[in-house]
């Protein structure tokens, strides 16, 4: 059995450390590469508003934030400047911009700085664009809720083209530009590698995962049913599901609201995933414990007991 990739969500992690300590999440990130983890993987938000909480709190607060479960104050640090002090502290672990809420900057500008930190990464930088949920924030920036679908894809083409090729042009519904030069490129005229999910593979996530998709990240449990739907849609367009990084993760019961998770029973999931092809999973590590000192030693925990499991 192939020995799995671990990825450490370092953001959400505020019962276990100070939101305003960004400089911690960077010595997280530096002890996660120490101990054997493949990725450390940042969220996004720019800013929250009242329905951020409009489903409630999350029963335990070291739980991962979902749509309408978030306290508007939960600080969501930003996502690019983080990442690039990563990049400028690490040398070997990937750097998962993981969920990336493209539609709420404008695609040159987002192009530049992505490009700019693959190149500061050398390579090592993973993105995962998405609509995201939270109509506040896109009323608040001015961008249209419920265009953010298709302003999304006219991204993703303007990114293929200005990556690839200097000078660029285009023309869509959102966006239209003559002859822009957006340098320096990235490390390959790709682009960074680029996953896509969701709660389910309905017909835009698919779409976008056949013509740009590296990896399949689903939010959630992994379901066999999506695994086959993903399998057919990809072949239908020649593509094949052994092209993909299949990226899961490690969800738990909490034993009540105020206690953290056991990590064996988290643990325990990943072999069920790696039977249907998932290589790459995702922890974070306040689910497990409280204290910010004790979370070098969590990393290496974590990944000799995902060795001894898949060994």
């Amino acid at each position: 059995m192939t020995s799995p990739r671990m990825v450490s969500v370092l953001t959400e992690n505020w019962t276990m450390t100070d939101p305003r300590d960004i400089r911690g999440l960077v010595r997280m990130a530096q002890e996660a590469e120490d101990a054997g983890f493949d990725m450390v993987m940042i969220s996004d938000h720019i800013l929250l508003g009242p329905s951020a909480g409009s489903e409630g709190r999350m029963e335990n607060p070291r739980d991962y934030a979902m749509p309408g479960n978030q306290d508007p104050f939960t600080a969501w640090p930003s996502n690019i400047v983080l990442m690039s002090a990563i990049a400028a502290a690490t040398t070997r672990i990937r750097i998962g911009a993981i969920a990336l809420i493209a539609p709420l900057r404008h695609p040159l500008v987002l192009a530049h700085d992505l490009a700019t930190l693959d190149l500061l990464s050398e390579g090592r930088l993973v993105i995962q664009p998405t609509v995201s949920w939270h109509k506040d924030e896109y009323d608040a920036i001015g961008v249209p809720f419920h265009k953010r679908g298709r302003i999304l894809d006219e991204e993703l083409e303007i990114w293929e083209r200005v990556w690839a090729q200097s000078p660029a042009s285009y023309e869509g519904e959102f966006f239209s530009f003559t002859d822009v030069y957006v340098e320096p490129k990235p490390v390959t005229a790709k682009g960074p590698a680029m996953w896509f999910g969701g709660e389910s593979v309905h017909g835009k996530v698919l779409e976008r995962l056949v013509k740009y998709g590296s990896g399949f990240h689903p939010l959630g449990r992994v379901m066999p049913e999506d695994v086959e739907a993903l399998k057919a849609g990809l072949a239908a367009a020649g593509r094949s599901i052994d092209e993909l990084e299949l990226v899961g993760g490690t969800r738990v019961e909490f034993p009540d609201a105020d206690s953290v998770a056991p990590l064996p029973e988290a643990l325990a999931e990943i072999p069920r995933q790696m039977e249907f092809g998932f290589t790459t999973f995702c922890i974070k590590p306040s689910i497990f414990i409280d204290d910010r000192a004790d979370h070098a030693r969590f990393c290496r925990d974590v990944i000799d007991r995902v060795d001894a499991l898949t060994s």
